[in-house]
């Protein structure tokens, strides 16, 4: 729960936070950056010292560090501090996440098996769709610092509950060595894609630096993939890609992280800024999002025992793409009882996909490498998330960039200046009118009139996309099916 809910908890806070520190918009870029690239560098690695030293050791020492990390956030008094921090939280994060679902598989039988990742999944939506509400209402009623400390006492519980609950469970042929180059080549190949995902934006995709450390990693994956045919105990073994549910079930989760993420990333500006709702109000209109994938989790979880995942994985991604085809045609108007069907859909396609790919990935690898494919699968998650906002939000730009002159000059405005375009066509991807203080009431009315208008065709188009995707996305859950070694679950390795 910790590590979903600061996932989307802390941009609700990132305004205070910069007005209490006096820090820049890049500088809040950070707060957020630094969490997501720590924490999707880390994965794959996180999962082998838990194959390596035994998954509950991994997780209390993740839940420590990570309700640590979180209180040293609400005590620090500058910027450069709470990013610092950030970036053990990230790490300490990827402990947790592989750990959890180590224990999972290693605690549970075939049988109740995709029930508890089911309950996992729950838990994972609920979060991440939850962060923005109670955000809201720590930043609106408590403080910036009441986000993060939040995590302490959470932080202890699981601790407590931890030590006294979990079973230390390991694979009798778990790994015996660390790959240290592989790790190096590794890590050094997803930096430098989570970073180039990060900058596009900032750079543009036609940026050479873009593209530089795009050709930087797709060379660090190359090398390490020769490197892991050549090692004795690979970080990865590539034979695991032989497997095509495994593989498939990657890719799932890049496609579906995709339409997720990115098509959400938008929503929130649609909500706030077209229709002006606070931060609290926002997180509210979520809700029917985040209560079907609390509802359909678990059930999602039954289905998949009982038919196994290939039709539940493929109706939850038509689901997905059907919602964000209706999320396409949202309007200025659109009224709270359209938004929330669509939400729900949403909700309700993406629980089997949560709880299905999870089973497909870690269930179709052997037992004791179960910490490398959880943080696989979500490594992939992070990685779709990342590609998601880069991408669709490079369709928006272009989308807003190429309507507004056009609709500004329908609208009769004054003509926009070339030095005036970039920073209207800026405030216009997020929602917001471009209008300058003092402007008269009608012309103000007017220009966010544009404004709203420009935004909700660049958002529409992007929803299209993700639609596309998911439709895509359909096709490669047809390639899914139960995991090889479910069955080596529980019972395997006590100590």
């Amino acid at each position: 729960m910790m590590v979903a809910l600061d996932g989307t908890i802390v941009a609700i806070a990132n305004p205070a936070i910069a007005k209490d520190l006096g820090a820049s918009f890049a500088d809040v870029q950070w707060i957020t950056n630094a969490y997501f690239l720590a924490l999707a560098v880390s994965l794959i690695t996180a999962g082998k010292l838990g194959d390596r030293f035994g998954h509950r050791q991994t997780f209390l020492i993740g839940v420590t560090g990570f309700a640590t990390a979180s209180g040293a956030i609400g005590l620090s008094n500058s910027i450069a501090a709470v990013v610092t921090f950030r970036v053990f939280q990230g790490l300490f994060g990827a402990l947790l996440m592989p750990a959890a679902l180590g224990l999972l598989r290693a605690t549970f039988p075939a049988e109740k098996l995709n029930m508890a990742i089911g309950i996992w999944g729950m838990v994972i939506g609920a979060s991440t769709a939850g962060g923005p509400i109670l955000g809201g209402l720590l930043v609106q009623h408590v403080s910036w610092q009441s986000v993060f400390f939040i995590n302490v006492p959470v932080g202890l519980v699981a601790l407590v509950l931890g030590l006294l609950i979990l079973r230390d469970h390991r694979a009798e042929n778990a790994p015996r060595s660390f790959d240290l180059l592989g790790i190096a080549l590794l890590s050094g190949a997803m930096f430098c894609l989570v970073w180039a995902l990060i900058k596009a934006p900032t750079w543009g995709w036609g940026d050479g630096r873009t593209w530089t450390f795009i050709a930087a990693s797709v060379l660090g994956f190359a090398l390490f993939s020769f490197w892991e045919t050549k090692v004795k105990e690979p970080l990865i073994p590539l034979a695991l890609f032989r497997s095509v549910p495994l593989s498939a079930g990657v890719v799932l989760m890049v496609l579906m992280a995709i339409a997720f993420m990115g098509g959400l990333f938008f929503v929130t500006f649609y909500l706030q800024n077209v229709h002006g709702m606070a931060p609290v109000d926002a997180g509210l209109h979520l809700l029917p999002l985040t209560g079907m994938m609390i509802v359909g989790s678990p059930l999602a979880g039954a289905a998949i025992t009982k038919l196994g995942p290939r039709i539940p994985l493929a109706g939850g991604m038509t689901a997905t793409a059907i919602a964000m085809y209706g999320m396409s045609t949202l309007k200025e108007g659109t009224g709270s009882g359209v938004m929330s069907v669509w939400f729900a859909l949403l909700g309700l396609g993406l629980a089997p996909v949560m709880v299905g790919a999870t089973e497909v990935i870690v269930g179709n690898a052997p037992m004791e490498l179960s910490g490398v494919a959880g943080g696989l699968q979500q490594a992939a998650m992070q990685i779709g998330g990342s590609l998601g906002t880069a991408v669709l939000g490079a369709v928006m730009a272009s989308k807003v960039d190429n309507s507004l002159a056009g609709n500004w000059k329908a609208a009769g405005l004054p003509h926009l200046t070339p030095a005036q375009e970039g920073p209207a066509s800026q405030a216009v991807q997020q929602g917001l009118s471009p209008a300058p203080k003092g402007t008269p009431g009608p012309v103000a009315a007017k220009i966010a009139e544009v404004a709203h208008h420009t935004f909700i065709s660049g958002m529409s188009l992007a929803s299209l996309v993700a639609a596309g995707v998911a439709a895509v996305a359909v096709l490669v859950a047809l390639l899914t099916k139960r995991g090889a070694n479910a069955e080596s679950g529980a019972g395997v390795g006590h100590i």
